[in-house]
């Protein structure tokens, strides 16, 4: 006894899209509207090149923190993290005056624009990576701030970072309850 060879079933042809036909309705034409208003509307968002400025760059890194700090000499004193304002990023006081340090150690809080770029860890630990960042950019500016900037501990990559967990522990050093009976 053969088998008999299966039919393919065949699907009926699909209808083609309004917008293929040249019949589109009108809720299609008026999705294209909207789309194409809110790419120029996004477009005309884009905040305009600025001039190229020369400027000063260096790496700052805290933790798990990293800051891509650029210095714009002739500035009005002006410090930008993520786009945005240095007080509006970081808004408690102590974290203001970790960025502030190293410009008024050397004097030049009002002479010079900052712009920071900062990813990863926690606040603190961006604060104290652009902290770093400010500082190695202010050696490359002058390098006569080294002297003042070395003595106030400006300059050290602080190298604590958090210990790794370890097998048989439950953290780093946290070990499991231990029961003598």
């Amino acid at each position: 006894m053969e088998k008999e060879p299966k039919k393919k079933q065949t699907r009926a042809p699909r209808k083609p899209r309004a917008a293929a036909t040249g019949e589109t309705p009108s809720a299609a034409k008026r999705t294209v509207r909207r789309r194409a208003e809110k790419v120029r509307s996004a477009t005309s968002a884009l905040p305009e090149t600025r001039e190229a400025r020369p400027y000063i760059y260096a790496i700052g890194r805290r933790k798990e923190a990293i800051a891509q700090v650029r210095l714009f000499r002739d500035g009005r004193g002006t410090i930008t993290v993520n786009r945005q304002p240095f007080a509006a990023y970081f808004p408690r006081y102590d974290l203001q005056e970790t960025l502030l340090a190293p410009l008024r150690a050397v004097g030049q809080n009002d002479k010079i624009d900052i712009e920071a770029k900062v990813s990863g860890g926690g606040v603190r630990g961006q604060a104290g990576a652009v902290q770093l960042g400010i500082a190695r950019t202010l050696i490359l500016l002058d390098p006569t701030f080294r002297v003042s900037l070395r003595h106030l501990d400006f300059l050290r990559r602080d190298p604590r970072v958090k210990e790794r967990k370890k097998y048989g522990l439950k953290k780093a050093r946290r070990a499991p309850q231990w029961a003598k009976r």
